[in-house]
């Protein structure tokens, strides 16, 4: 039950992107599936390890975009409607997970 609350705070902050990001995910997808038959046709490491670096800079430019939609969504509807705590308890998270 946790994890579709969860679900429901992401979605709700990341509606105006999501066609956009259900295409990059969609993409990403490929490209993993793309590495998947690279390690069965054992093909050149370099390329394989080319292949997942990019995979990780396009995770990362998802998350990105599902952070400044958060930020420029949900913290600021907290802060307009009084909802400083939460609002600086949730950009400390954002901070503490772009950091891992």
């Amino acid at each position: 039950m946790g994890s579709i609350y969860k679900l429901n705070k992401i979605s709700y902050g990341m509606h105006t992107n999501k066609q956009k990001l259900t295409r990059r995910l969609k993409i990403l997808e490929g490209q993993i599936r793309g590495i998947q038959n690279m390690v069965e046709k054992d093909a050149y490491c370099i390329d394989v390890i080319t292949q997942t670096s990019a995979i990780k800079q396009g995770i990362s430019n998802i998350e990105d975009a599902l952070l400044e939609g958060h930020l420029g969504h949900c913290v600021v509807n907290q802060i307009k409607s009084g909802q400083t705590t939460k609002a600086t308890k949730e950009i400390l998270k954002v901070y503490q997970l772009k950091r891992k």
